[in-house]
């Protein structure tokens, strides 16, 4: 759950304050799990939720602006990937700007639908897929200078 809120929260420190208070909620509430689904995906989700309860409480800023402004990915994104430990990938999508880094992981690794990210955040789904675009291309920027190194 550490990598979960490490995602989230971009820093290590902050992270191990999340997955605290992660565990804490997770302990309070043992007893709600009915045993519906499965117990690593409840547990995950109180691990996204108070992630996402620390970026609103401080303040999270999300960029409004429309996503066809940005351009898509170019280049050879996989043999980027390829290169990079999985620690060297989490510091790079660690300094992504906190609302980037929040819709990319809800989207691209939770697996939640746009609507779905925009009811948790309380923004719109315009706004969600902005987010995502942006994310996506700055990424790559940023995997760019970390290969060009």
């Amino acid at each position: 759950m550490f990598g979960v809120c490490y995602r989230y929260a971009g820093n290590r420190e902050t992270a191990r304050d999340l997955l605290h208070d992660g565990f804490v909620t997770l302990y309070t509430k043992i007893g709600d799990f009915r045993g519906d689904g499965s117990f690593e995906g409840w547990v995950r989700r109180i691990f996204v939720t108070t992630a996402l309860g620390y970026l609103r409480k401080n303040g999270s800023v999300w960029d409004e602006r429309p996503a066809d402004e940005m351009y898509g990915l170019q280049g050879d994104e996989p043999s980027a990937l390829e290169r990079l430990s999985a620690e060297d990938l989490l510091r790079v999508i660690g300094r992504l700007p906190a609302g980037y880094r929040t819709v990319l992981n809800l989207y691209a690794v939770e697996g939640y639908s746009h609507r779905e990210i925009a009811e948790m955040l309380h923004i719109s789904e315009n706004t969600s897929r902005s987010q995502y675009s942006r994310a996506r291309s700055q990424l790559c920027r940023l995997l760019e200078q970390v290969n060009s190194v």
